[in-house]
């Protein structure tokens, strides 16, 4: 199949789970469709066992292993993804809550990566560095879930901005960290060398590179759009920025998805206050909320249908179990040691943000596109196997009962 045709599929695929679950499950859109496709994965593997003669997972696991979901995810969606959620958080309000947001992203990720790898190697018997690799791919919140739970729950300005921010620049820093420990795990003589030097040089020109790139392409983009005064044209130029800054950042070997955060918290706060008008501002939200759920509706049904590509032997089935587990002892230490640490300084932490932000820890397509952008190796299915446990467990549990968690315990008292 061609890419038209596998768009095309993808488009009717979701526009017809999605009228199954609002006409019958009534769950949050892009959940209710997982659920769907998986439900529809599920049954059409359990036919094929009962008429192996027919042949029909097998042809629908060859258009699956085809579509390429990491390249589509990592590589297409995620900056569009990615630019669509900063829109709607304000520097502003991400000033006040830059302390918390800063050790999340940073000394978060990095204790949920080692917690997640150890395990990971105690566990299955992985080596470590493959084991921290693991960890490193699962440590990432899924911003797209995330944000779509923070649209259901009311939650104080101040405990929504925490959660918005982290998970947008969790995903970044936890991306840059991924891609420096594959460098190490598997070494292949880049320019970067190897070892923890080359690593360190390549976190420094992810991370700030592609910081620094976003604010210059937002502050152009910003410049241009102040001279205009065309709703159409002013989101056909966001779009540019967020596409084809992407993939220059691609090019440049920065940070992509940093790069499309800072842009985007650029183009939704300064742009949006002094470079549009009303009617451009009405015309630019509501075009990025439209493609905010399409991708989703998209990204959602693709996470479902790749139950295709993953073992399901006895020990890989433990193992995914297990790995739940993991990544929630991962996910409370990433909240839990940040906001100790803050907590002498600030008393007056939300009712309950440690719990609400370590289950509101979403995983999803992301996790799931970098461990298919794994290269090859023993490890690799069970890492998958592991993976896909961790991600439906996430989405579905924990999605399906954070907004309601947040409800219960949201509030402005200390932390508990």
């Amino acid at each position: 199949m061609d890419f038209l045709q596998i768009a095309s599929l993808l488009l009717v695929l979701a526009a017809a789970f999605g009228a199954v679950n609002f006409l019958f499950l009534k769950l949050p859109s892009a959940i209710g469709i997982l659920i769907v496709a998986l439900a529809a994965s599920v049954g059409i593997m359990a036919l094929d066992l009962a008429a192996p003669s027919l042949g029909v997972a097998d042809t629908i696991r060859g258009v699956v292993l085809n579509i390429e979901f990491s390249d589509a995810l990592l590589e297409g969606m995620l900056g569009l993804l990615l630019f669509a959620g900063a829109l709607h958080v304000k520097v502003a309000d991400l000033k006040r809550e830059w302390a918390l947001v800063l050790l999340m992203a940073t000394v978060g990720v990095g204790l949920s990566t080692v917690i997640a790898g150890v395990g990971f190697s105690w566990i299955t018997g992985a080596p470590i560095l493959i084991a921290l690799v693991f960890g490193a791919l699962i440590s990432p919140t899924d911003p797209v879930a995330v944000l779509g739970v923070l649209r259901a729950a009311d939650l104080p300005k101040t405990l929504e901005t925490k959660i918005a921010g982290e998970s947008l620049f969790n995903d970044g820093v936890g991306y840059v960290v991924f891609l420096v420990l594959v460098g190490i795990a598997f070494p292949t003589g880049d320019a970067h060398g190897s070892g923890f030097s080359g690593a360190a040089s390549l976190f420094v020109q992810e991370a700030f590179g592609g910081a620094a790139l976003g604010a210059a392409l937002g502050w152009v983009t910003f410049r241009v759009m102040r001279r205009i005064d065309d709703p159409p044209l002013e989101a056909l130029i966001t779009l540019a920025l967020a596409f084809g800054g992407y993939q220059l950042a691609v090019w440049l070997h920065v940070s992509a998805p940093i790069m499309a955060v800072v842009a985007g918290l650029l183009i939704g706060d300064v742009g949006s206050k002094y470079g549009m008008s009303d009617d451009t501002r009405a015309h630019v939200d509501t075009f990025w909320t439209l493609v905010d759920e399409i991708l989703n509706a998209v990204l959602f049904l693709l996470i479902g249908v790749e139950v295709f590509a993953v073992a399901f032997e006895a020990s890989y089935v433990f193992a995914g179990i297990a790995a739940i587990g993991l990544h929630l002892t991962a996910r409370f230490a990433a909240v839990v040691v940040p906001v100790a640490i803050l907590k002498p300084f600030d008393p007056n932490f939300e009712a309950g943000i440690t719990r609400i932000m370590t289950w509101g820890g979403l995983k999803g397509g992301i996790s799931v596109a970098l461990v298919l952008a794994l290269p090859d190796n023993e490890w690799k299915p069970l890492m998958l196997t592991c993976t896909y446990f961790v991600v439906l467990f996430s989405i579905i549990v924990q999605g399906l009962t954070v907004a309601k968690l947040a409800k219960r315990l949201g509030g402005t008292a200390e932390v508990s």
